[in-house]
């Protein structure tokens, strides 16, 4: 087996929804529900409703900002149970990555709730004589997920209400001190996706992944908490990274491995296999 296949499973590790309950609003299916959270549902009769199919919001709730309040009243209460940690940022929920906005919910309980989670991570790339090199972000070792992990140069969810491209430009001001005019120069490349389940509940993730070629002269510099510095690593350091350790973040792993790929830096015999895994479908 590939050493870089070790990433992809981890990242996929709930290869069904065995023992959770569906989520739905209206007739499209959002979410999955574990057993305790969907006990915890039923203490709010009004907003949520239990059949043959599961959950869902109630029928009364017919509009998207109708079902947010109601949804926001419900994360509030659960989070002062300890279900999640509110993060005080909205996230769309949709049925499909593509789909119409359906509500928001805050993204601290958007795992807990089993609903789709979309992201834009950005490889800062540096081409020259010496060959292809990478800008690597380390995170804050004061983070919950991942402290002190490698990271790409730009990466986070897409709030409510943003696209991709939206999202990319504020994050990378936020995070690397990249200019907007800069920032719009980064190119779509892929979109990758898995299906994990950790102590935060599924994560049903899709990454919308950008390149972003670099002059030499650039140094992005950290704007948040979000990671401790940057430093730029030749391609095969960051490979030897991703193949031989964990230092890289979960989900970072991915987006490195699809970066490579493109980049001709894996063996193609090893690619076949990897390429299918990168793309689970939440």
């Amino acid at each position: 087996m590939s050493p870089f296949q070790r990433h992809i499973d981890a990242c996929n590790n709930a290869p069904s929804p065995a023992g959770l309950i569906p989520f739905r609003i209206g007739a499209e299916q959002v979410g999955w529900l574990a057993p305790e959270l969907a006990r915890a549902l039923t203490f709010f009769p009004r907003e949520v409703h239990f059949d043959a199919g599961g959950a869902a919001l109630a029928a009364r709730l017919r509009s998207p900002g109708a079902r947010s309040e109601a949804l926001a009243e419900i994360a509030r209460s659960l989070s002062g149970r300890g279900f999640f940690r509110q993060r005080g940022e909205p996230f769309d929920i949709r049925a499909t990555a593509e789909g119409p906005v359906l509500a928001t919910l805050d993204r601290g309980a958007i795992p807990a709730f089993g609903i789709i989670a979309q992201g834009v991570h950005v490889n800062g790339l540096v081409r020259g004589g010496d060959g292809l090199r990478i800008w690597v972000g380390i995170r804050s070792r004061a983070k919950a997920i991942a402290p002190g992990k490698l990271d790409n140069l730009i990466a986070g969810g897409i709030p409510a209400g943003l696209s991709a491209e939206e999202c990319l430009v504020k994050e990378a001001g936020e995070e690397a001190s990249l200019p907007p005019e800069l920032a719009v120069e980064a190119r779509r490349v892929s979109r990758l996706s898995y299906v994990m389940r950790n102590e935060e509940g599924l994560r049903r993730d899709v990454l919308h992944c950008f390149d972003l070629e670099l002059p030499e002269s650039f140094t992005p510099c950290p704007n948040d908490d979000e990671v401790e510095r940057f430093e730029l690593w030749p391609a095969g350091r960051v490979l030897a990274a991703v193949r031989d350790t964990n230092d890289v973040k979960f989900n970072v792993n991915l987006v490195l491995i699809d970066l490579f790929l493109r980049e001709g830096l894996i063996d193609p015999a090893e690619g076949q296999a990897l390429r299918a895994g990168l793309d689970q479908g939440p």
